[in-house]
């Protein structure tokens, strides 16, 4: 049985970016099947599955992020869920979903204190989606995100983000840590920075682009530490999604 809430770790000094590429008309599939099947069964394990999302630009792209409080518990944990008896008995259902699952970013928190705040989670499945958009902005670097940049992000860019409308915002870069789970691939070798801003509609961020306020007052500064350009995801949380007004 479902329990009436959800304890979430809140120590997520790792975590996933999951971007996958679906088959077309299979992402309310898959996230039927994910919310019923896979986040109580995943947090047994001992790792957070921290939010779950619709690609507002992408009909075929499903997003989320699962954290774990260090590689050693990443390593266990994937273990005993990928290696247990419920994936085993959906993993089939959920692999005819999908095209691509091997967009992953490993990230870990750019300072104390930078992880996103987790919302409890509801309960059973007959849930209407969660208003608000979360935009997920990757940076992608020269170089491993220097303390410059992460004083930029933390003293600037946060308080920037929340004056214009964001209600909850989080920073990540690149975990350099081998990745002890090769079953799952992620993507190795690339030096981001990865923003999270809650905003209460799409509308909202793009009364913030429109304004010119991020042009004049943040992306020059973000310029000289940037490879090329940023990848935006326009992010809407599914019915049980923990990252959520």
């Amino acid at each position: 049985m479902i329990s009436t809430h959800t304890p979430l770790h809140l120590d997520c000094h790792v975590v996933e970016l999951r971007q996958y590429t679906l088959h077309p008309g299979q992402r309310d599939t898959l996230i039927k099947l994910f919310e019923r099947e896979f986040l109580e069964t995943q947090e047994a394990t001992g790792m957070t599955v921290m939010g779950q999302f619709r690609d507002l630009d992408n009909d075929d792209r499903f997003v989320w992020l699962r954290g774990f409080s260090d590689m050693t518990t990443r390593q266990a944990a994937l273990d005993a869920f990928y290696g247990g008896p419920v994936w085993a008995a959906h993993r089939d259902a959920a692999n005819a979903t999908m095209v691509d699952s091997d967009n992953v970013l490993l990230l870990r928190p750019a300072w104390d204190g930078a992880s996103f705040p987790l919302a409890q989670r509801p309960a059973g499945t007959a849930n209407p989606p969660p208003a608000g958009m979360l935009d997920a902005s990757i940076f992608h670097l020269h170089q491993p995100a220097s303390s410059a940049l992460v004083d930029l992000c933390r003293h600037k860019l946060t308080p920037l983000l929340r004056q214009t409308g964001a209600s909850a915002v989080g920073w990540y870069v690149s975990e350099t840590a081998a990745n002890n789970f090769p079953r799952l691939p992620v993507r190795e070798g690339e030096h981001v920075m990865v923003g999270l801003a809650l905003f209460e509609s799409a509308q909202a961020l793009e009364d913030l682009v429109r304004s010119g306020v991020w042009a004049r007052e943040a992306q020059h500064l973000l310029d000289p530490h940037l490879l090329r350009p940023t990848e935006s995801l326009r992010l809407a949380p599914t019915a049980r999604s923990a990252i959520r007004l």
